[in-house]
């Protein structure tokens, strides 16, 4: 069961990780821009910096409750900001956004998760603390 907690640490960790470069392409800037994101030339950049240090904390278990409320930095702004789906006419695309919308809601729930219970087991935490305690 050890493994567990270290294969979901990993795949939810996924999703922030597999975007490391998209936060730093005119892609992504000028979706934000559009999405009504002020100085996203920043604040675009800025929240990839935050979802690759809290990505990578949480994948490796390493200061993982920081890692998770750094999610949670990401996760609050971005959701309200980018999937705002009250705010869309089109049926097909509000839909879509509700659905983009729920799932940023469940890795917020997830990253809750985490600022509570810590890493877990095979961690870099864990290691830590046993070896802190020989």
């Amino acid at each position: 069961m050890r493994y567990v907690v270290l294969v979901g640490r990993v795949l939810y960790s996924g999703i922030f990780l597999m975007t490391i470069l998209g936060h730093f392409s005119q892609g992504y800037i000028g979706y934000a821009t559009q999405q009504g994101v002020p100085a996203a030339g920043l604040l675009v950049p800025l929240s990839g910096i935050i979802a690759i240090a809290g990505g990578l904390s949480v994948a490796l278990g390493y200061k993982a409750k920081i890692g998770a409320w750094l999610l949670v930095i990401f996760l609050i702004p971005v959701t309200l900001a980018m999937h705002n789906f009250w705010a869309v006419t089109d049926p097909m695309m509000r839909g879509i956004q509700i659905a983009m919308f729920m799932k940023n809601l469940s890795m917020l729930g997830a990253a809750l998760l985490i600022t509570y219970f810590g890493s877990g087991p095979l961690s870099l935490d864990a290691r830590h603390a046993s070896a802190g305690s020989m």
